[in-house]
C-alpha cells in the first residue's frame, strides 16, 4: 500500500470555497468516483469525487473550512498496482487536457447569444435569440428546471434554466434584459452547445445602431474527473469574477440543494420545494430528504388508519361471564387480512342464478362404479371446474387481473382455478392448474390429492399461488345462497350452495328438477353487469348439458 494525497481539483479559479459536506471518515473503504466532499460558493455546489479506490487514512478538511484549487482533502492508502496505473492515466489525461485547452483557446469559447443571428427589428424593440453556451465538452445535458415562462419580463443575468449532469448543476443566465417571447426547451430535455433556449424581446437603444451589443463573455468549463461545471464570467475590463452555478427550482422559487440531493429526491419522487432545510444557509441535505420521506409515510399510515378504519372499542367481556381466549392461527390471520384488504379495495357486486343439474347428476351417478375402481369419489366439483374453464375461455375478461395502478387489464393465457377448502389450520385455497387442458378424471384425482394435503397441513406455497378464478362451495353444508368476497387480485369468485329440488316448467308442465343456487361476486372496476350476466348464462347452460363441455 502507498499513500496518495488527494487535492481539490480545478474549480475554475474560485477562491475560499466552503466545504459544506464531508462524506467519508477515516478507515472507510471507498471506490473510484465516490463523493469525498461537497463544496459550495455563493452560487453553486460541487461534489469532489475520489480519483481512485482505497482506504481513507487521514482527512485534512472539516465542514465549514474554506478551500481552493490544490488544497489538501485527505490521504488515501492505495494498492501499489492501482497507484501505478493511476499515475499513467493521469499523465495521459494531462497531455489530453493540454491539447484540448490549446484547441479551445484557438477556437475561443464564448456564450452563444443573439449576436450570431440577425435581430428582427420591431419598431423600438428587437427579438434576440439565446442559445446554450459552451459546456466544456459535455453533451446531452439534462434540463432540470425552466425558471421563466412566455411573457415573463427578465433582468440581465436572471436565471433562464438549470442544467444538471450526474455530479453538478449549472444555471444559464440571460445575457440581456427583456420579455420572453418564446421558449424552445422543456424540463427533461437534453441540450448541447448552440441549442436554442429562448427568444427575448429587447428594447433597442440608439447607441446600438452603430455596433452590435456585446454581452459579457462567459466561459463554462467542466473539470473532467469531477464532471462539474464551473462558470467563469469576465466583465468588459477582463477582470476575473469567478463563481459556480447555483441550482434553483421552479419559476419564482429557490430550492437550495446539491446534485446528489436532487438525484436522491428524483429517485424517491420527492418535491424538494416541500422539504424543510437544515443545512448551512438553508441548504437541503440528504438527511432532510430522508426525514421528509419518513414523516410522509408515517402521516400516510396514520391518515389511512383514521379515515378508513375507525377503531373498534375494546370491551372486557369477562365482566359478563366466563371467557376463554385462543389466538388465531397464522392461516386465520392471513385470511382475515386478505379478506379485509379485498373488501376495502374492491367494489363488490353479486350476481345470482340457478343451474339445472338434473342430467349432470344422473350422469355422475352412472359413473360411481368407475370412480370406485379408480379409488376416487366422483363429486360434482370436477364438472363445475371444467364448466368454469370453458366459460372463462369464452369470456376472457374474467380470466384477468387489474394492474396495481388500476389503468390496465392483464389477460392470462392460462386457466388456474382455486377451490376454497376448510382445513384444520383454517381456510385454504389450493389451485388446480391448467383446468382447461384436463379431463374430469384427472381433475377428480388432483382435487383428492390436494384435499389430503390440506387436511394433513402439507399444502405448499406453490399449491396456493397463481389462481385466476375461485370456487367456494358450501353445497354439502346447506344454505340457499351467500356472497363470497373476491379473492383479489382475481376479478371474480363463484359461490355454490346446496342443490334443491324445485318445480320447473318444461314442455307445458311442471316437473321436479335439481336446481343449483349460484352466486358470482365480481370486481365492478373491471367487470360490468352485462359481462356477469353473459358469463353466468354460459355457465348454467354448460352445467345443464354437459355435452357442451366437449364442443
Amino acid at each position: 500500500m502507498s499513500d496518495t494525497l488527494i487535492k481539490v481539483p480545478d474549480i475554475g479559479g474560485a477562491e475560499d470555497v466552503e466545504v459544506i459536506e464531508v462524506n467519508v471518515a477515516v478507515g472507510d473503504h471507498i471506490d473510484a468516483e465516490q463523493t469525498l466532499i461537497v463544496l459550495e460558493s455563493d452560487k453553486a455546489s460541487m461534489e469532489v469525487p475520489a480519483p481512485q479506490a482505497g482506504v481513507v487514512k487521514a482527512i485534512s478538511v472539516s465542514q465549514g473550512d474554506k478551500v481552493a484549487e490544490g488544497s489538501d482533502i485527505l490521504t488515501l492508502a492505495v494498492a501499489e498496482s492501482e497507484a501505478g496505473a493511476r499515475e499513467e492515466e493521469r499523465e495521459s489525461h494531462d497531455e489530453a487536457v493540454e491539447a484540448d485547452n490549446s484547441d479551445a483557446e484557438s477556437a475561443g469559447v464564448v456564450a452563444q447569444a443573439s449576436e450570431q443571428e440577425p435581430a428582427a427589428k420591431t419598431g423600438s424593440t428587437e427579438v434576440k435569440s439565446v442559445t446554450v453556451p459552451d459546456l466544456g465538452g459535455a453533451a446531452d445535458v439534462e434540463v432540470i428546471e425552466v425558471n421563466v415562462a412566455v411573457g415573463d419580463p427578465v433582468e440581465e443575468d436572471a436565471t433562464l434554466l438549470v442544467l444538471e449532469s450526474d455530479k453538478a448543476s449549472m444555471e444559464l443566465p440571460s445575457p440581456f434584459a427583456g420579455v420572453v417571447k418564446s421558449l424552445a426547451v422543456n424540463v427533461n430535455d437534453k441540450v448541447n452547445v448552440g441549442d436554442l433556449i429562448a427568444e427575448l424581446e429587447v428594447e433597442s437603444r440608439a447607441e446600438d445602431s452603430g455596433a452590435a451589443v456585446e454581452p459579457a463573455s462567459e466561459k463554462v468549463t467542466i473539470e473532467e474527473n469531477a464532471e462539474t461545471p464551473v462558470t467563469q464570467t469576465s466583465d468588459e475590463e477582463g477582470k476575473g469574477n469567478d463563481h459556480l452555478a447555483l441550482p434553483a427550482s421552479g419559476a419564482g422559487s429557490s430550492v437550495y440543494a446539491g446534485p446528489a440531493v436532487r438525484l436522491m429526491a428524483r429517485e424517491l419522487g420527492v418535491d424538494l420545494a416541500q422539504v424543510p432545510a437544515t443545512g448551512p444557509r438553508g441548504r437541503i441535505v440528504k438527511e432532510d430528504v430522508q426525514a421528509f420521506v419518513k414523516k410522509s409515510m408515517a402521516e400516510s399510515r396514520t391518515g389511512a388508519e383514521s379515515s378508513v378504519l375507525p377503531a373498534v372499542p375494546e370491551i372486557d367481556f369477562s365482566a359478563f361471564g366466563d371467557v376463554e381466549e385462543q389466538p388465531l392461527s397464522r392461516i386465520q390471520r392471513l385470511t382475515a387480512n386478505a379478506m379485509q384488504r379485498s373488501w376495502l379495495n374492491v367494489p363488490h357486486v353479486a350476481h345470482f342464478d340457478e343451474a339445472d343439474i338434473s342430467d349432470l347428476e344422473e350422469f355422475r351417478a352412472q359413473n360411481k362404479d368407475k370412480a370406485k375402481k379408480r379409488n376416487l369419489k366422483l363429486t360434482f366439483l370436477p364438472f363445475l371446474l371444467k364448466a368454469c374453464a370453458v366459460a372463462l375461455r369464452e369470456h376472457p375478461q374474467f380470466n384477468a387481473s387489474l394492474s396495481p395502478s388500476g389503468e390496465r387489464l392483464i389477460y392470462k393465457k392460462y386457466c388456474h382455478i382455486g377451490i376454497a377448502m376448510d382445513t384444520p389450520a383454517g381456510l385454504m385455497v389450493p389451485v388446480i392448474r391448467d383446468v382447461d387442458q384436463k379431463g374430469i378424471w384427472e381433475l377428480a384425482e388432483e382435487m383428492s390429492a390436494l384435499g389430503e394435503k390440506g387436511q394433513e397441513g402439507k399444502l405448499s406455497k406453490a399449491d396456493i399461488e397463481g389462481g385466476c378464478f375461485t370456487i367456494s362451495s358450501l353445497g354439502a353444508i346447506g344454505g340457499t345462497g351467500f356472497t363470497p368476497i373476491v379473492n383479489t387480485p382475481e376479478l371474480a369468485i363463484l359461490g355454490v350452495s346446496k342443490t334443491q329440488i324445485k318445480p320447473v316448467y318444461m314442455n307445458d308442465e311442471f316437473v321436479p328438477r335439481k336446481m343449483l343456487p349460484l352466486t358470482m361476486c365480481y370486481d365492478h372496476r373491471a367487470v360490468n353487469g352485462v359481462d356477469a350476466g353473459k358469463f353466468m348464462t354460459c355457465l348454467t347452460r354448460l352445467l345443464a348439458d354437459i355435452r357442451r363441455l366437449v364442443m
